[in-house]
C-alpha cells in the first residue's frame, strides 16, 4: 500500500543543501521542440526517472500537449531511497503506487523559476499539493532542493530536484488519529460508523473541530451524542462537517459564499481580513493534507438546523 511505502521512504529521505541561483544554471538540454519525456530521455541523469515513467504508463500523458511543470529527481535522488525501493516500485503489480508518486512530481501548467518563487504551494496531478519554500535563493519543493531550473520543453518545463518527493499516505481518519488534538472527533467518527467512509477514496474536505471545540458544547452533550440510540443525530452533525467530492483547499474556500455538505445543508463562508469563518466556527488551521482529501481545523462544532 502507498501509505506503507511512504512511511518507509519518509523515515530515510533527507534533503541536502541546494545550489544558490539554481534558476540561472539550466541544463545544457535539448531544444524546446522536445517533449518532457524526450528531454528527460536525452539527459543521462534522468534515466531512472524515464524508466519509472515508462513502467507507470505515463509516457503518453507526459508527451501530450500539457503544459506541465515537472520536478524531476535525478538518478542520485532515486539512489537515496531505501535499498530495493526503486526495484519494488518498478514491478508491474506496483504500477498504481508508482504512478501516484510520479504524478506528485507534476504540476499542471508551465511554471518558470521566476514564478515558482512567488508561490507557497502548487497543486499536482496526483491531487495533493507540494509545499514551496525559498531561503537565501534556494528553492525547495517539499524539502527537495531545485538544483537546476527552467529546462524548457515543447509541452512544459522541467526543474531538476535532488530528492524524490512523496505524497501523504495517510487517510483523513489516520491523519486525525495521529494528530492528537482530534480525539473526540475520532471517537465520534467511530461511534457514527463513518470511519470506513472517511478512509475511502474520496476526495473529501473535512472541517475538523478540535477537542477544545467539543469541550465548548453544553455539559453532557458529547456523551449523549455517543450513545448508540443517538447515532442518527451524531451522523447528521458529523456529515455537516464534510464537503463531498472535492479537496477544497483554503484558496478555493475563501472564494466561495457557502460550502455544500454531505448532510445536505450548506455552511456560509465569511472572510474578514485574515479571519475566515465557516458558519459560527473560526478556521484556525488550513490545508492539512491526507491521501483522500484535506482538513481545515475549526474552533467550534457546527450544528445543522433542525
Amino acid at each position: 500500500m502507498l501509505s506503507a511505502v511512504i512511511v518507509s521512504l519518509s523515515t530515510t529521505l533527507c534533503s541536502s543543501a541546494g545550489l544558490e541561483g539554481a534558476a540561472s544554471t539550466p541544463l545544457p538540454a535539448p531544444t524546446a521542440e522536445s517533449t518532457i519525456v524526450e528531454t528527460a530521455a536525452s539527459v543521462a541523469d534522468f534515466s531512472t526517472l524515464v524508466a519509472a515513467v515508462k513502467a507507470a504508463g505515463l509516457v503518453d500523458a507526459l508527451n501530450s500537449a500539457g503544459p506541465f511543470t515537472v520536478f524531476a529527481p535525478t538518478n542520485e535522488a532515486f539512489a537515496k531511497l531505501p535499498k530495493g525501493t526503486v526495484e519494488y516500485l518498478l514491478k508491474p503489480e506496483n504500477k498504481k503506487i508508482l504512478a501516484q508518486v510520479l504524478t506528485y512530481h507534476v504540476v499542471p501548467g508551465r511554471i518558470t523559476a521566476k514564478e515558482i518563487v512567488t508561490l507557497s504551494s502548487a497543486p499536482t496531478l496526483e491531487g495533493q499539493r507540494v509545499d514551496i519554500t525559498v531561503t537565501d535563493g534556494t528553492v525547495k519543493v517539499d524539502g527537495a532542493t531545485v538544483t537546476k531550473a527552467d529546462i524548457n520543453c515543447s509541452n512544459g518545463i522541467v526543474h531538476q530536484i535532488d530528492s524524490v518527493i512523496l505524497p501523504v499516505g495517510d487517510t483523513i481518519v489516520e491523519v486525525a488519529t495521529k494528530n492528537g488534538q482530534f480525539k473526540t472527533l475520532v471517537a465520534a467518527v467511530g461511534a457514527g460508523g463513518l470511519g470506513e467512509t472517511l478512509s475511502g477514496k474520496g476526495p473529501f474536505t473535512v472541517l475538523a473541530p478540535t477537542d477544545e471545540a467539543f469541550a465548548k458544547l453544553p455539559k453532557g452533550t458529547v456523551e449523549m451524542l455517543l450513545l448508540p440510540e443517538n447515532k442518527d443525530k451524531l451522523v447528521a452533525i458529523l456529515t455537516y462537517h464534510v464537503v463531498p467530492g472535492v479537496a477544497a483547499y483554503s484558496d478555493a474556500v475563501v472564494g466561495m459564499k457557502a460550502l455544500p455538505t454531505v448532510q445536505g445543508s450548506t455552511i456560509p463562508v465569511s472572510v474578514d481580513g485574515s479571519t475566515v469563518k465557516l458558519g459560527d466556527a473560526k478556521v484556525i488551521a488550513v490545508d492539512v493534507e491526507a491521501s483522500n482529501g484535506v482538513i481545515h481545523v475549526i474552533d467550534t462544532v457546527l450544528i445543522p438546523e433542525g
